[in-house]
């Protein structure tokens, strides 16, 4: 169940993207990662936990969320 990531600049040339290429993409666009974990015993849910968490550079964010103070 492998994936190949291509941006669209490499997209023809056939070349994989390097980890510093995909970070670098990761944290310039964002990432949302979201998630559930259930844990029970003898069919009774103990604990419940939901993930959502956001993934992106800390002046991008700023960029993107960024509002002039009289608004």
């Amino acid at each position: 169940m492998s994936e190949e990531i291509l941006f669209p600049a490499e997209a023809d040339s056939g070349r994989r993207p390097s980890l510093c290429d995909v970070l670098d993409r990761v944290l310039h666009k964002g990432v949302v990662a979201t998630g559930e974990v259930t844990l029970s015993l003898a069919g009774v849910d103990l604990v419940y936990l939901n993930l959502n968490a956001l993934l992106m550079s800390a002046g991008r964010m700023a960029e993107v969320y960024d509002r002039p103070s009289g608004e």
